[in-house]
């Protein structure tokens, strides 16, 4: 049998033994080596948590006060599997700019437990995990665990929003829907109670937020979809066209691999060159990656959204005028 099989039967023997199991008689009852049987033993105490008491001489069992308590977890991870893990608490604890670092603590700890089981105390190298945020905002920790708790709860919050782009100063009462992590930074869909409508608002400008009265109302997951993913990037809003952009043949090899849109469209053209058509709804955004390509990038239709960018290559322009 193969170690999963052997902890549940191992489990079960202590469990229903009314005096110590020897360990000769769980190398008979598993059908492994007795240095197995210690290993296995040594993986269900100090893994996963089983009250074993006892030693090789007089043999194992449970301790009768917290067996009754005790309940073999449904699932735990191989060495691969939590390596994994361990990279990906690593990767969010990182991401956030520490943000989450000590929320995320005893999870790491309890993953770092799990490796220590399989591994003798091998100490896992988890700087070799690194990462680099990219325009990463700063954000109030206070103001986010409101806003998760709120979301996870389903309670109403209130809070000040500061928007970016008209720096004008509103009051909100929101039903929270759902955290949505775009780009190294995090946003909170909402239904706003005052508009009557759903927004997505950037957590790092929301300030003073806490709880109100009231559960919050919930919102099906088809109308969330359709009005804050059905268009081009974090800007909400059903889809008013679509754009096609043709890159070079040498922004091909990057262009064809990237996820811009989940209905993107994209093809190899003849000559090399890669042709892409996303959904968008308000344009800022879908310029704003058309022009990191600079002169890689060319938008084809619609002509509305190609002569912005040509607009906004012009404005660009005139600040580097010989004056």
């Amino acid at each position: 049998m193969d170690r999963y099989e052997r902890i549940i039967a191992l489990h079960r023997h202590l469990q229903a033994a009314r005096r110590p199991v020897t360990v000769a008689r769980l190398q008979d009852e598993l059908g492994c080596s007795r240095a197995t049987v210690y290993r296995d033993i040594a993986f269900l105490r100090d893994a996963l948590m089983a009250p074993v008491v006892g030693d090789g001489e007089a043999g194992f069992h449970y301790d009768k006060d917290e067996a009754e308590r005790f309940e073999l977890p449904g699932l735990w991870l191989n060495s691969e599997e939590l390596h994994a893990l361990l990279a990906a608490q690593q990767l969010l604890a990182r991401s956030s700019g520490g943000m989450l670092s000590a929320a995320l603590a005893p999870l790491q700890q309890r993953v770092e437990k799990l490796l220590d089981a399989h591994s003798g105390g091998k100490r896992w190298p988890v700087e070799r995990v690194r990462v680099i945020p990219h325009r990463i905002r700063r954000m109030d920790e206070n103001a986010f665990r409101i806003v998760a708790s709120s979301v996870l709860e389903r309670r109403k919050l209130a809070f000040d929003y500061r928007a970016r782009s008209t720096d004008e100063k509103t009051r909100r009462t929101v039903s929270p829907q759902r955290l949505t992590h775009y780009r190294d930074n995090w946003y909170l869909d909402a239904w706003d109670e005052d508009r009557e409508g759903l927004r997505s608002f950037s957590i790092d400008r929301i300030a003073g937020a806490r709880f109100v009265d009231g559960g919050a109302r919930d919102v099906a997951e088809d109308d969330l979809n359709a009005h804050l993913a059905g268009s081009y990037g974090i800007f909400s809003g059903a889809p008013k066209g679509w754009a096609t952009i043709r890159f070079s043949p040498k922004a091909a090899r990057w262009v064809a691999d990237e996820h811009w849109h989940s209905q993107q469209q994209g093809r190899f053209l003849p000559d090399g060159r890669y042709e892409l058509k996303v959904p968008y709804s308000v344009p800022r955004e879908l310029l704003m990656d058309v022009l990191h390509y600079g002169a890689d990038a060319e938008i084809v239709e619609p002509k509305a959204l190609r002569e912005q960018l040509r607009a906004h290559l012009q404005l660009a322009l005139s600040n580097y005028g010989d004056g």
